[in-house]
């Protein structure tokens, strides 16, 4: 996994076949510069240098030609997902043993913000495919480290996070899916089947594992358990794809449990440990929501910039009026605060502290500046920005969504309250 560019450089992926020679090297530790914008990144490593390198050549190479057409034709490329998998990039944070890279969760979500840069779909995707393999990496047993674990970070496969129902969404004690012992030994179960529901579920019908919440006693929030359910399980279902505002090449859609058999060696933790699990997860989660945001405002940004240069009105660049110079820096400032505090929380749970409020802090920082930044973009590109002739208004139909998924800002806002008020 260390030799991810070396790699990428032999395979067919780097353009022009197998062995052809990567582009000249790019100076990761100077400031980067897209449409004239710098970005500064502070890295712990010469290996995190060439990894952001390779993740950004990567993206203009594969990623940035498919981009419009593929959204807007609506499909996920799994094409894509499997690229970025052959090259370790969908298993970065987990240990070497089980197939990862075992790098620290700042590097991980920088390589997050540098896709989301590109194509926000396909950074949401690699968000959800390393949240669904935290609970058996996290909760796991060793077997089920090796039989579950090392397949979901081979590259090959493809992850969704079966948590949301129709009535449960931020209320996650709410769910109703059931999970029925269907076999027992010594009073042990040894297999399970699934019967309900889940709604706004990426990779619907694509995912070759889904994490699945289901509840296996009337205990409320202590009634909820977790299964790895495989993608051709016998009565798992889907249904149409949601047609979305944005992100349409992120494929979302219910799921349909129907009687779906569960061994118990695919159950994670214990019976009932479900929602501390799950809650586990999302502080992570969140973080590679806010990098992924961080990535399209700094994109939006790195637009608006390019395009205020080059417009004139009244003989001048529209860059040098102070309106638009004054909104320029205002957005740069929110897409610089938003990464500090990404990167503040990813650095808290590096040093294995709780980092809980820090992740709802930061998911709610960066979304809400992605919206923000988006926005202004749209403004700043005047009508043009209303076209999709550019991409600014694909960019604001992106961030809104990211107010709402990973636990909407309101409950951001309620978690990070409950932490100042706690006793």
């Amino acid at each position: 996994r260390r030799l991810l560019r070396t790699q990428y450089a032999a395979s067919p992926c780097a353009t022009g076949g197998p062995g052809h020679a990567l582009a000249p090297e790019i100076d990761v530790a100077a400031p980067r510069y897209i449409s004239g914008m710098a970005i500064s990144r502070l890295l712990p490593t010469d290996d995190a240098r060439d990894l952001i390198a390779m993740t950004r050549e990567v993206c203009q190479k594969e990623l940035a030609p498919r981009v419009d057409a593929a959204e807007e034709a609506r499909e996920l490329p799994r094409d894509i997902f499997t690229t970025l998998g052959d090259l370790g990039l969908l298993a970065l944070p987990y240990p070497e043993e089980y197939g990862g890279s075992n790098l620290p969760y700042e590097v991980y979500l920088q390589v997050v913000e540098e896709i989301g840069a590109v194509w926000m779909s396909v950074a949401v995707g690699v968000s959800v495919h390393v949240l669904s393999c935290y609970p058996v990496a996290t909760f796991g047993t060793e077997a089920q480290k090796e039989e579950l674990l090392v397949p979901m970070l081979s590259g090959q496969r493809l992850g969704a996070y079966a948590l949301s129902e129709p009535q449960a969404g931020s209320d996650v004690s709410a769910i109703s899916t059931v999970a029925t012992r269907s076999a027992e030994a010594d009073g042990a179960a040894t297999a399970y089947s699934l019967t309900g529901t889940k709604a706004w579920i990426s990779h619907a019908g694509h995912a070759d594992h889904y994490t699945t919440f289901a509840r296996t006693s009337e205990e409320g929030s202590r009634g909820l358990s977790c299964f790895i359910v495989p993608g051709d399980a016998p009565g798992l279902t889907f249904g149409t794809p949601e047609k979305k505002m944005g992100l349409h090449s992120d494929t979302v859609s219910q799921v349909y449990f129907d009687k779906v058999p569960v061994p118990a060696s695919r159950r994670i933790g214990a019976e009932g440990q479900g929602m501390a699990l799950a809650l586990s997860a999302l502080s992570a989660g969140r973080l590679g929501i806010a990098a992924a945001s961080t990535g399209l405002a700094q994109a939006a940004l790195d637009l608006a910039v390019k395009y205020a240069k080059e417009r004139e009105q009244f003989g001048s660049r529209i860059a040098d009026f102070q309106g638009v110079s004054f909104l320029l820096a205002d957005m740069q400032a929110a897409v610089l605060s938003g990464r500090a505090m990404y990167l503040h929380a990813a650095r808290l749970r590096d040093a294995g502290r709780d980092f809980s409020t820090e992740a709802a802090a930061a998911k709610l920082v960066c979304t809400d500046a992605a919206m923000r930044v988006t926005m202004d973009a749209v403004q700043v590109l005047g009508g043009y920005g209303y076209t999709q002739d550019f991409p600014a208004e694909r960019y604001m139909r992106e961030a809104k969504v990211t107010q709402i998924f990973e636990g909407t800002n309101q409950i951001q806002r309620l978690v990070i309250g409950r932490a100042l008020l706690k006793d």
